[in-house]
């Protein structure tokens, strides 16, 4: 697959400084592991991308956006034809801003802010333009997170049980056969991947089916085809995980996701 293109940018440097930019694909494009000394708001106006770090990996609908800390190792896939936008925001001024990627809920103040500055095709240079800069750095610091992304585990031994498991999401093995795969008792095992990954393992499966089936939905797999790649027999166990972790069913997250497009 050949390298997403995005715009050059020149160094964003000044107190308060932004650079917005817009891209379009025409076809499911990546990038390879990357980083930049700014940091880096990625969001969607139609169709989905996801992001991976060393320590995760996160997805861009629509109607969300992810941030991106400055010098964080990051690569970039889209899923089929993409339109989206970027804000680099000046490494001095991502203090108030998160230490961590995450994935958040787009207002639409933010959009049209975004659409302004990226009309610019070059940081602020005014006084009106500075302004409107700071109000999008205070915006993004307002934004909800949402729980489109996975932290992995720094262990060994557990990155290749969640290798294993982000392999074969259909495999729904309990937790004490995972831990003698993994040589600890299932206390044990349990106890280090809550801390490692801030989740338990079952519900950490959970978010990766979410998230992998979100990645279907948007190269426009049906929910039944769905939920029988990852191991559902039962179609409306399925939807009632998804609504769990999401708030809302496949069909209505994917129609919210046309809409926002």
């Amino acid at each position: 697959m050949s390298a997403l293109t995005l715009p050059l940018i020149s160094e964003v440097s000044q107190p308060g400084s932004i650079l917005a930019v817009k891209w379009e694909e025409a076809a499911a494009r990546e990038t390879a592991i990357h980083a930049h000394s700014q940091g880096q708001l990625i969001g969607s106006l139609a169709g989905l991308l996801s992001i991976v770090t060393p320590s995760g990996w996160w997805i861009v609908p629509a109607t969300h956006a992810i941030w991106v800390p400055p010098h964080l190792p990051h690569g970039i896939r889209s899923h089929g034809p993409f339109r989206g936008w970027s804000v680099y925001v000046a490494a001095h001024t991502c203090n108030n801003l998160p230490l961590q990627p995450l994935t958040l809920r787009v207002t639409p103040l933010l959009r049209e802010l975004v659409h302004r500055a990226a009309a610019w095709k070059r940081v602020p240079t005014t006084p009106i333009e500075f302004r409107l800069a700071r109000v999008i750095i205070d915006e993004i610091a307002g934004l909800d997170e949402e729980p489109l992304g996975l932290s992995r585990p720094s262990d060994e031994r557990l990155c290749r049980m969640v290798n294993a498991m982000l392999a074969d999401l259909a495999d729904s093995r309990p937790v004490d056969e995972w831990a003698e795969c993994v040589g600890m008792t299932p206390r044990t095992l349990a106890r280090h991947f809550r801390e490692q990954t801030g989740l338990g393992i079952v519900a950490w499966r959970q978010r990766a089916r979410v998230l992998r089936a979100i990645e279907m939905l948007a190269i426009g797999k049906d929910v039944t085809t769905i939920a029988m790649d990852l191991g559902y027999d039962n179609i409306s166990a399925f939807i009632a995980m998804f609504r769990r972790v999401m708030g809302v069913t496949p069909g209505h997250y994917r129609r919210e996701g046309r809409e926002a497009s």
